[in-house]
């Protein structure tokens, strides 16, 4: 083997029927069909790629000279719109849920709102929880087509009905739905998965993550700016229907968004699961079909958690979605909290400061930051730095308190020190916050302290794109594409799972923290901070991963692709016989 052949590692895409390689004195290759495995030994752009014919020929070929296999643009652009409908649909009920729960006359006492909320956020979260392996196993026996269509159709048809809720069982029965619906997101990873291949994931996957942040920015625009419509735009709304339901509007909006989105995929989706394909066609980015589906044996979720790869994805998921789902639940808390107790005494608007920069900077991230990393950074690797980025976000946290404490007035010094005689006479958390007991920082001090709130959320939607690495990762070691769905239905099954308890965990922990001093007040901390790095721990048993193979290539117990290196293998899409 001649030296440039054995710096050749995993990675592979596909030059495509009509393409024609090099040798390694520059001679034009056989067309036909022909894998190109990436080099990812070296860190430069003037890496280049192994071409082989398959009959033994290889040579080199500059990586300047090749082309990304063209993604169906269209099918990436409803995925992406189906996408965006889960976020908007969840977040679009957060800045009237209080209201609207005090609207139905079901709240005795002020002190109950936050059960009652919780109660309908936690119940979206159960049942999502409950449906999001089963929509999968669903999705890879009847195909990804009809799944996603329900849970569209469901989203659109359940956001509605809760703006006509008369009570709290019907809103209860309206997230119950939601929620059911809702859980299709692991399917909708798996249709990703299918369009693309190791040349274009670099561009496609960024782009799908960014749906996500960007449906939660716009879900709580739209219920904030129409909820209760007639006491805001009298003119327009002051009629009774909008006076006897005054949070139908922003339901219907976004319930109206679902529905139109749903009817454009019903019309234009197209079937991406090898099995259920009804062309013996491949569409450009593809995987590849099976061409004898009745041969195939399911994958049980007992084999898939067998795979070392796929369970430490699952588990170390599990630890990234409860870090993150804790972060911006304990921000939040650490922000209000007054700063002798040690957080950061912000008003309402200092917080949705800090949250937005939480959202723009995961917008820039996505599109600037993450394609880039795909391209150079091997995907295994990537996730475990992004992991890493969670317990040093933590850590980080109480700086901002250092900072404040070091920059209050000295004519406040007096007044903060009968503040915690206060914190526990009303009760801690929940009760205690007036715009009179701010304490007030120099400009110094609030000019760093928002240039720290700054890094520390960057350094957050830094750990949040392990998400998207997290996806690409499930794609490359299903064992194979009739197992993609259920494999990609776990991992989301463990982040449902440890998200659906992590804001009440956290909020506990800081208010038995704070009201307590454990540990200085920062025994929360030291909990995450241990949950993060356990997520790290477990994220470093992904060493190395492996491309699946074709379902055909299964049935005949064609063994795994295995890489001396720790890059990520794509088998080449092979035309369907």
């Amino acid at each position: 083997m001649d030296k440039n052949s054995s710096r050749a590692s995993d990675g592979r895409a596909a030059l495509r029927e009509g393409e024609q390689g090099t040798d390694g004195e520059g001679r034009g290759l056989p067309r036909g069909f022909w894998e190109v495995e990436a080099d990812r030994t070296g860190g430069n752009d003037d890496r280049g790629f192994a071409v082989h014919d398959g009959h033994g020929k290889r040579g080199w070929s500059a990586r300047s000279h090749l082309m990304a296999t063209p993604i169906n643009s269209s099918q990436l652009a409803i995925l992406c719109a189906v996408r965006f409908i889960d976020p908007l649909t969840f977040t679009q009920i957060f800045p009237y849920i209080n209201q609207f729960l005090s609207h139905l006359n079901i709240i005795r006492h002020p002190s109950h709102i936050g059960f009652y909320s919780g109660l309908v956020e936690s119940t979206f979260a159960f049942f999502q929880l409950c449906s999001i392996y089963q929509w999968a196993r669903v999705s890879d026996n009847i195909g990804r087509r009809p799944v996603v269509l329900i849970g569209t159709f469901g989203l659109a048809i359940s956001t509605i009905m809760l703006g006509l809720a008369p009570s709290l069982p019907f809103i209860l029965l309206s997230r119950c739905l939601a929620g059911l619906f809702s859980g299709n997101a692991a399917v909708l990873h798996s249709v990703l998965g299918e369009l693309t291949d190791a040349s274009n994931q670099v561009f496609a996957f960024p782009l799908y993550g960014l749906f996500w942040p960007l449906g939660s920015i716009v879900g709580p625009l739209i219920g904030g700016a129409l909820a209760d419509p007639a006491a805001q735009f009298p003119r327009l709304f002051d009629y009774p229907f909008f006076n006897e339901y005054p949070y139908f509007l922003p339901c219907f909006t976004t319930g109206i968004v679902a529905l139109m989105v749903a009817l454009i995929a019903a019309f234009r989706l197209e079937e991406t699961l090898p099995s259920k394909r009804r062309t013996t066609a491949i569409p450009p980015g593809s995987r590849t079909p099976s061409p004898n589906p009745e041969r195939i044996r399911p994958t049980s979720m007992v084999e898939l958690l067998r795979h070392p790869v796929i369970r430490s994805l699952a588990i170390s998921g599990a630890a990234l979605c409860f870090t993150a789902t804790a972060f911006d639940a304990v921000f939040v808390l650490f922000c209000y909290t007054p700063i002798h107790i040690g957080g950061l005494s912000f008003t309402a608007s200092q917080i949705g400061y800090a949250l937005a920069i939480a959202g723009i900077s995961s917008i820039l991230l996505q599109i600037i930051l993450l394609p880039t990393l795909l391209v150079k950074v091997d995907h295994a690797r990537l996730y475990n730095i992004c992991m890493f980025f969670w317990p040093l976000t933590y850590l980080a946290v109480p700086l901002l308190n250092i900072i404040a404490r070091r920059g209050v007035h000295e004519t406040t010094l007096g007044f903060n020190l009968d503040m915690h005689s206060s914190w526990n006479r009303y009760g801690g958390l929940g009760n205690f916050h007036s715009e009179e007991e701010q304490a007030r920082l120099t400009q110094s001090a609030t000019y760093m302290i928002w240039l720290g709130i700054f890094l520390i959320m960057v350094m957050s939607r830094i750990g949040c794109l392990a998400y998207s690495v997290s996806m690409i990762l499930v794609i490359q070691n299903a064992p194979s594409p009739s197992a993609l769905g259920k494999a990609n239905g776990i991992v989301l099954w463990a982040m449902c799972f440890s998200r659906a308890f992590a804001p009440a965990f956290i909020s506990s922990f800081f208010a038995l923290s704070t009201s307590k001093g454990v540990l200085g007040g920062y025994l929360w901390l030291l909990v995450m901070v241990l949950v993060a790095l356990g997520g790290c721990l477990i994220s470093r048993g992904i060493s190395h991963t492996v491309g699946y193979v074709t379902d055909s290539e299964v049935t005949e117990q064609t063994p795994l692709l295995h890489s001396s290196s720790t890059m990520s293998i794509i088998p080449a899409n092979h035309p369907e016989p």
